[in-house]
């Protein structure tokens, strides 16, 4: 069903003549692109007039993020947030903020102590704006979008693992869910489901690159996702993704999209069906093709 509902979708566009850049201008859609940083996060959300950030990979990838967010029109940015303060996290955050208005910041954190999150704060400061921390139940609702945080649930400084604090997020639009961890680990997923947090999502952007610390069986259980996400980089120094947490995906029908095999990724919705677009041949972010 769900590839019938895709190709139905695919078929409207085609037949409208869109490209994938232009759908961002569509009222009634969702784009999220999972953009293509290497052995890092970083993804972008446009529900019509309204933007969203999640991560902006390293430092070094930095102006190709911000060219990216101008490739596709992105004059401002709603809300931005930074899962966790790792530089593969939090990398091209400052360089964004510095070019590009922003309204809201979420972090994981607001005290981190590191050259790079005092440049994301300086960053920040230029445009007078105060980085939030915020609590479970936090909800970003604009444009048709609905971003909840759903973790982490303990206070950041009881974890001995910074991953482990990673903003938990269950982004809604329409009759679809889409769930963001960060690299979220096996023990604060085994906090999420203790909660009996409805994590149930049609997409899961899975947690920490595809490293095998997370994405535990339990855990894909309780999301039961159609499709997953995973970015990480080609031939990176640390196999992600591993075999352990994509077997899972796999055996659990769990349709993959890989950013190190695909380039960037990008997903459209209506809030009822989902089509999937991929960068094509890897190369300079020159087009994009509809998925097979």
């Amino acid at each position: 069903m769900k590839r019938i509902l895709a190709a139905l979708l695919l078929v409207c566009l085609i037949l409208s003549g869109c490209a994938v850049p232009a759908e961002q201008e569509s009222p009634g859609n969702l784009v999220i692109h999972f953009i293509d940083v290497d052995q890092a996060d970083c993804i972008l959300m446009i529900a019509g007039e309204t933007t969203v950030m999640i991560d902006g990979g390293n430092t070094g990838t930095s102006w190709e993020v911000l060219s990216y967010l101008q490739r596709f029109g992105v004059d401002q940015i709603d809300l931005m947030v930074n899962t966790h303060p790792h530089g593969d996290h939090l990398g091209g955050l400052p360089t964004v903020l510095n070019n590009i208005p922003t309204d809201e910041i979420w972090c994981s954190t607001t005290g981190y102590s590191s050259n790079l999150f005092n440049s994301f704060k300086k960053a920040a400061d230029r445009q007078d704006l105060n980085i939030y921390h915020p609590a479970p139940g936090s909800v970003f609702q604009e444009g048709g979008l609905s971003v909840t945080v759903l973790g982490p649930l303990n206070s950041t400084d009881t974890y001995t693992d910074l991953n482990d604090t990673s903003l938990v997020l269950m982004v809604q639009f329409g009759q679809r869910r889409f769930l963001f961890t960060g690299d979220m680990e096996s023990f604060a997923e085994q906090q999420l489901l203790s909660a009996h947090i409805n994590l149930q999502a049609d997409v899961l952007k899975v947690g920490h690159h595809g490293s095998y610390s997370s994405t535990s069986q339990a855990f894909l259980n309780a999301v039961d996702p159609d499709y997953g996400v995973i970015s990480c980089g080609r031939n990176n120094e640390y196999g992600h993704p591993h075999d352990a947490p994509v077997n899972r995906l796999n055996r659990a029908d769990v349709e993959l999209y890989r950013t190190d095999l695909m380039g960037s990724v990008v997903l459209v919705t209506n809030g009822e069906e989902l089509a999937f677009f991929l960068e094509t041949a890897n190369t300079n972010l020159t087009g994009y093709e509809k998925a097979a």
